[in-house]
């Protein structure tokens, strides 16, 4: 119902109730009709279910059947460490997850718990949920509104609805019909909104939407919406299914070939395994993990809390960032930007024209000193703020200028007067709407003040004028205190904002150079946000801006289309976010959004990575967050998004390495027979160089520094494979040469008569793949000019990898457990010599790649 363009008989008749209320019996009938005044969530996800979940992923599924063959097989060993490695894989993704399902249970905290209702005529307090609509509810300063009310009475009113609506100011509200059917949410200021906050005066309502009906509870269906995937897991999905039909394809072809030659059927099965096991890298699970939760350990140190561990990558993704204005981009505090007097010679008692306007700034005002600071109305504290920051003899003003009497804001009016003593006479100063305080001036030159008010407003700020007069004596009845407001001298205009962060331009400027649009998404005035968004440069003169009225009039397909050029959208509402969102995803776009308030919590769910505030937010937008910025600070999301970007650098490095090492053992047990050499590897050396000569390093590789272009370079296609820029190619030339080389090993010992061929081979595949891990820290960049110790830690454990494989040649009890022998100084130095190639040839790559590149 558009209860904003009813009259009040019409809402009482409507909603059938009178100025008595309700009947205790008429409101028991209707709860049960409409049902309790709480928000409802979906079934909640219990811990089993998220811990369930972690295994729902095919990479983890081809594992457990690996594992499972290996039993059956008995091969209880392998078995047993390929479920460790799931297990553990499992356990931290369910850690990161549990806590992700609460973004309802804080929209219930929210709620006021309870009421001050009129039902039979009295005044009495009842549970806030047992509030139904045709309810008579009274509100006052600091009272949490219970439902959604048409406001029928108001004195001096103001809700503070920037959680809900964006609007930075509290909202001066009223009484009177609203013609406009398109009105957007935040101008409907004959309604009232549950979970708002009355910050000054009181007001009488009747509910006209409880539960689910209001507008948070809107917002609660919203949060309701199924999370998006993050681009690594849809690549590592596309992944798993590419590698799994090529896993059952290799095997059936060395099966097959086995069974024309006549080999033995159990021999040829175990052949077919081996490959299979040597195929699945079941150490790039956890390693893709933990290297995820090392990049969310960074990021908490550069201030971004990370919620849900796959947001670590996406942020490498991102695009698009869809940023609220309100205490993302702005400071959240009002602050007067603009002052003005129209007369300069204007003086009272010797004081100029701009010390008079400070004064009257200090004096006329309900703003009170709490623990040494301001509290009250935003825009008053500004005033006063800003007339002791440029007079400190006037922090005591309203000590030495007592304020003798007073007429309080009414929005009828549009002013507020106070009355000071001021040496033997009395000081009256009026503050408010400029046309109301014209209204009531005298010697205003109103053409030129209008036109200096119209540029302030221009410039997005809010326009307050203030006026004085000198008088004798109080007026003493009601009728005679009228007579202050009138016969005034204007003192001059401010003009006040929410200002910009002052770090922000730069952060917007390097968003821009890394390819990613800032987009600014506010339910605050056009003028206001196109004013911050050009000073901070996200808006550009040939660049559109829509307000939800524009959306409401436009289709979605006309909104796709021009989605991808507009910078600003102001006065929009929850589910406009949300569609904005979604139009910018469905054109291909990763989108990054953030926001601090209740309204922003829906579009942070949807967009590919939400962004909260910590310090200014609400529960609710963290919990329906991916990323939680500790210090409210945009410049943090752009930290964030270099972090990405290395992350992601380095999970291509994890692929390109151990897919690799991978490639070079099934080209190993593939090729032998076909050449008519013996399987060269154990199942059980195959595990050992998939879990430790690959896991180790890879882990390791996370540390990696992030290369010098990483923020010169534009976002990753969305649709690019995880093999893209030459990974795949990579994998398939680089492995196949460590096969070959394995086998020309494995031959020429064979020929030899070397009885240690199986260890040598073991060894060279294992060593060949420390070496090349080393090569491959940088794509273009050689090593030697990259750095052997930038990255101590891969250093580190690429020596302990190599003792680690040494102790499997020359410790004994390991020899039995491995099936290995010890080798000669001339055979193990060959396994090095073949390392060294692998090395050298990859590096020769690079140098490749850079001639094409010239």
């Amino acid at each position: 119902m558009d209860w904003f363009q009813k009259s009040i008989p019409d809402i009482l008749k409507d909603l059938e109730t009178s100025a008595q209320g309700l009947s205790d019996s008429e409101a028991a009938q209707r709860q049960i009709k409409f049902g309790k005044n709480e928000l409802q969530a979906q079934g909640r996800k219990s811990a089993w279910w998220i811990l369930a979940a972690q295994f729902k992923e095919l990479m983890i599924l081809i594992l457990f059947t690996a594992a499972v063959i290996s039993y059956f097989i008995g091969d209880s060993k392998d078995a047993i460490i390929i479920l460790v490695i799931v297990i553990l894989n499992a356990v931290v993704g369910f850690f990161q997850e549990y806590k992700a399902e609460k973004a309802m249970y804080e929209l219930k905290r929210l709620a006021a718990s309870t009421a001050r209702v009129i039902r039979s005529g009295v005044t009495r307090t009842v549970p806030a949920s047992e509030l139904v609509p045709g309810d008579l509810v009274k509100l006052e300063a600091g009272d949490t509104v219970p439902a959604d009310l048409r406001l029928i009475e108001v004195h001096s009113i103001k809700i503070e609805e920037a959680s809900l609506t964006g609007e930075s100011y509290p909202v001066i509200k009223i009484i009177d019909t609203l013609e406009n059917k398109s009105i957007p949410l935040a101008d409907r200021i004959n309604l009232a909104y549950k979970s708002t906050t009355v910050s000054y005066g009181r007001a009488l309502g009747v509910v006209v939407a409880t539960g689910m009906q209001t507008e948070i509870g809107k917002i609660a269906s919203l949060l309701q919406q199924p999370e998006t995937e993050t681009p690594l897991q849809k690549r590592m999905a596309d992944f798993s299914k590419k590698l799994s039909v090529i896993i059952v394809v290799i095997c059936m072809v060395i099966y097959g070939i086995g069974m024309l030659r006549g080999e033995n059927q159990l021999q040829m099965l175990m052949t077919a395994i081996s490959v299979a096991v040597a195929a699945i890298p079941e150490a790039l699970p956890a390693v893709i993990t933990v290297a995820l939760a090392l990049g969310a350990r960074r990021m908490v140190r550069k201030q971004a809390l990370i919620r849900k561990l796959p947001a670590v990558e996406t942020l490498g993704s991102v695009n698009y960032i869809c940023t609220d204005k309100t205490g993302t981009l702005t400071l959240n505090q009002m602050s007067v930007r603009d002052v003005w007097v129209p007369d300069p010679s204007l003086s009272l008692s010797g004081m100029p024209a701009q010390e008079l306007l400070l004064l009257a700034m200090s004096l006329n005002h309900d703003a009170t000193y709490a623990d040494g600071h301001l509290s009250g109305d935003p825009t008053e504290v500004a005033a006063v703020v800003y007339a002791h920051d440029h007079n400190q003899q006037l922090i005591d003003a309203t000590q030495r200028f007592v304020r003798k009497e007073e007429i309080p804001f009414e929005s009828d009016r549009r002013m507020m007067t106070t009355v000071h003593a001021f040496q033997d006479k009395f000081l009256v100063i009026t503050k408010g709407a400029v046309e109301s305080i014209l209204k009531r001036c005298i010697r205003a030159e109103e053409s030129m003040v209008l036109k200096q008010a119209e540029a302030i407003a221009e410039n997005g700020m809010r326009t307050l004028a203030y006026a004085y007069k000198l008088i004798e004596t109080i007026p003493t009845s009601m009728d005679q205190l009228a007579s202050l407001e009138s016969d005034l001298t204007l003192i001059g205009l401010i003009g006040m904002i929410d200002p910009p962060r002052a770090e922000v331009f730069a952060a917007v400027q390097e968003c821009k150079r890394a390819g990613i649009i800032p987009v600014m998404i506010t339910g605050d005035h056009p003028k206001t946000a196109i004013a911050i968004a050009r000073e901070l440069g996200i808006l550009a003169q040939n660049e559109e801006v829509l307000t939800g009225t524009d959306l409401n009039e436009m289709s979605l397909e006309l909104l796709t289309s021009r989605v991808e050029r507009v910078r600003v959208y102001a006065r929009v509402s929850a589910e406009q976010k949300l569609v904005i969102v979604k139009a910018l995803q469905s054109k291909g776009n990763f989108v990054a959004m953030t926001g601090d308030g209740v309204n922003d919590a829906p579009s942070l769910k949807s967009a590919n990575i939400g962004v909260a505030m910590g310090i200014t937010g609400t529960d609710v937008s963290k919990q329906a967050s991916d990323m939680v910025l500790l210090d409210d600070n945009f410049t943090t999301i752009v930290k964030a998004v270099r972090e990405g970007r290395r992350i992601f650098d380095n999970i291509r490095k994890f692929i390109r390495y151990i897919m690799t090492g991978n490639a070079g053992e099934i080209w190993t047990i593939f090729l032998a027979p076909v050449v008519g050499l013996p399987i060269p590897l154990l199942p059980i050396h195959i595990l050992w160089i998939n879990l430790v000569s690959d896991g180790l390093p890879s882990i390791a590789l996370a540390y990696e520094p992030a290369e010098a272009s990483i923020m010169q370079r534009p976002p990753r296609k969305a649709g690019a494979s995880i093999f893209s820029e030459g990974v795949g190619i990579h994998v398939l030339w680089v492995g196949l040469l460590i096969g070959v080389v394995c086998l020309i090993i494995q031959a020429v010992s064979i020929q030899r008569g070397l009885p240690h061929w199986q260890t040598m081979v073991f060894t060279t595949l294992s060593i060949s793949q420390l070496a090349h891990v080393m090569a491959i820290r940088s794509a273009d960049t050689f090593i030697y000019k990259h750095g052997f110790f930038r990255n101590r830690i891969l250093l580190i454990t690429v020596v302990i990898t190599l003792f680690l494989q040494l102790a499997l040649v020359y410790v004994p009890f390991l020899q039995d457990i491995f099936n290995t022998s010890p080798l000669s100084v001339k055979e193990l130095l060959i396994c090095f010599g073949a390392a060294a190639l692998v090395f050298h040839l990859v590096e020769l790559e690079k140098w490749i790649r850079q001639r094409k590149r010239k």
